[in-house]
């Protein structure tokens, strides 16, 4: 597990850094990230050369979180795990659920702390020895440094923290503007967009192949047997293999690239045929399809493309017209929205079976879990149950959801949130569809029904 002190100080690219000097090693590399991060997972599949699956301890419970970590890593040498935020921060400030530090302890993980010694010399013992401190029920397990100035900078830092902890200091990054990744609003800018050149990855693996000890690193990589043996979420995964596919449409683009791995899997796991289609290039969602799938992603920075594509917006609103079940998350909710309204106060004319329009030219951050309650029964969800997801965006709503179509109540707000009629459901959170194990077959039914059966 590498764990930050703060955000910001470099997780995302040591981690990315490790992962691809660990495969130049031969090792099959399983990536995770803590938390409900879309974007940073992007980085850790595109060097591992297979799916990031997240490890949230607030969305899911302890047997599905550690029925993810370990259907993930059956096959792999070493799994990588990138911490959130800061090592103790998470939902709340009263305690840690949520959090880095409650996901190593449930799952027996070694925490290597990622610390930034920009600014920073022998104070940084004091910073250490407090995080070394505050739960001793963490397996902290050493410390990597980064943004060092130089080669005498980074004698003082570790002198001090091993003086101070006996922790050991598997190695220090000098500063290297190569290191940089490319942000915007949401944070980093996600891999499948392709604007992250190659050089980034190459520039993170080959530091910290040269700077950080990755055998006394690997010499930590052991899951504490203390834990005991996970039990098998009962429920989630189907008993018998469903004998027939349920053909389910869902959006895979720049535009729309948000998706848990294991929301797919449960999907296909269930009976789903995933079909993948692009509201940027395609002419119409694939023939067949039982459902439509619209998650998050950027709608926004590609609006006047996808107004563009009139076949498609024709498309999608003629399945939600004929009744097909269609599920939206977040830019899935602008994207079936009457209008979306850039940056430049230009609007763009979407698909409109949704009637909300979007905006980024009031753009303002919405951000954290979210406990919705549906106001009605919908393809995933039945009336006056709660689930527990999660909200990251910029845009806002011209309109506030109106009560007598709104998708959910949220617990934490009061507010109302998106929209739900009939086979249509759209809201801005993010669901990971193993937080509930009635989710999945719900959705693989309500879209079974479509097909007559």
């Amino acid at each position: 597990m590498l764990a930050g002190t703060t955000s910001g100080v470099g997780k995302t690219t040591l981690t990315t850094g490790v992962i691809g000097a660990l495969r130049a090693r031969g090792l099959r590399v399983t990536p995770f990230k803590v938390g409900p991060d879309y974007i940073d997972p992007t980085y850790h599949a595109k060097v591992a050369g297979q799916p990031c699956h997240n490890l949230d301890s607030w969305m899911l419970s302890r047997e599905v979180l550690r029925d993810v970590f370990l259907r993930a890593t059956i096959d792999a040498d070493v799994a990588v795990v990138e911490g959130v935020m800061g090592l103790f921060d998470g939902r709340s400030g009263g305690g840690e659920a949520g959090s880095t530090a409650e996901v190593a302890k449930l799952l027996g993980l070694p925490v290597v702390l990622v610390v930034d010694a920009a600014k920073v010399a022998r104070s940084v013992g004091a910073l250490v020895l407090g995080y070394q401190q505050f739960d001793p029920d963490i397996r902290m397990a050493g410390v990597i440094l980064n943004n060092v100035a130089s080669a005498s900078h980074a004698a003082i830092c570790r002198e001090a923290i091993v003086a101070a902890t006996g922790l050991p200091v598997f190695g220090a990054l000098m500063r290297d503007e190569a290191l940089r990744a490319p942000e915007r609003h949401l944070g980093l800018i996600p891999t499948v967009e392709g604007r992250v050149a190659d050089t980034y990855f190459e520039a993170a693996a080959a530091n910290v192949a040269a700077q950080v000890d990755l055998p006394a690193l690997l010499e930590q990589a052991t899951i504490d047997p203390s834990r005991g043996t996970p039990v098998m979420p009962e429920g989630l995964w189907p008993s018998i293999v469903p004998s027939k596919r349920v053909p389910i449409a869902v959006a895979r683009d720049e535009a729309f690239s948000f998706a848990y791995p294991e929301n797919l899997t449960l999907l296909e796991a269930w009976g789903a045929e995933i079909l993948p289609f692009s509201p940027l290039r395609d002419a119409r969602i694939p023939p067949g399809a039982t459902g439509v799938l619209l998650g998050g992603g950027f709608p926004e920075l590609y609006a006047e493309e996808l107004a563009a594509n009139r076949e498609m917006l024709a498309s999608v609103r003629d399945a939600a017209t004929r009744g097909v079940p269609v599920y939206a998350e977040c830019g899935g909710l602008m994207y079936l929205g009457e209008s979306l309204t850039d940056r430049d106060g230009r609007p763009h004319a979407l698909v409109g079976a949704v009637p909300l329009r979007s905006s980024m030219s009031r753009a303002r951050l919405t951000l954290g879990y979210r406990t919705a309650t549906a106001r009605a029964d919908g393809p995933h969800i039945k009336r006056g149950q709660t689930v527990r997801g999660h909200e990251f965006h910029w845009s806002t709503l011209d309109e506030s959801p109106d009560a007598e179509t709104a998708a959910y109540d949220l617990a934490e707000s009061g507010a109302l949130d998106g929209y739900a009629r009939d086979n249509v459901w759209a809201s801005y959170v993010h669901l990971h569809f193993a937080s509930d194990v009635g989710l999945t077959p719900r959705l693989i039914a309500t879209c079974l029904s479509a097909l007559g059966d």
